[in-house]
């Protein structure tokens, strides 16, 4: 419960995100959350350029020899995909331009 609404939540107003209620039959239990903005500030995502860009690019399993140099140009797997994923300006560099597949690829790569 929100303790600056004495059990409700009419004064967390623009703050309040979710309510969320979760029942646990086993205990008995019937829980209620809420999911509330604790500090707001001004972002604004790094501009990348498109060298930078992250890019899918296929090839094939039995290319090992070319997995291992996307791997040297830190390319990752990303299994979801079934792509590798990697800088655009190093695709171009290993001559894989041809192999980009036309999607959209995370910006945040797989550990």
């Amino acid at each position: 419960m929100c303790l600056n609404c004495q059990g409700g939540f009419g004064q967390c107003g623009d703050r309040l995100i979710c309510v969320q209620r979760r029942y646990y039959e086993a205990r008995q239990r019937r829980l209620k959350t809420v999911e509330l903005i604790v500090e707001e500030a001004p972002w604004s995502p790094p501009v990348r350029t498109q060298d930078e860009t992250l890019v899918g690019v296929r090839v094939a399993f039995r290319e090992v020899e070319l997995q291992r140099q996307v791997r040297q140009a830190d390319g990752k797997w990303n299994p979801e995909q079934c792509v590798w994923e990697m800088r655009h300006d190093k695709a171009v560099a290993l001559g894989l331009e041809n192999r980009i597949e036309k999607m959209k690829v995370s910006t945040i790569r797989h550990q």
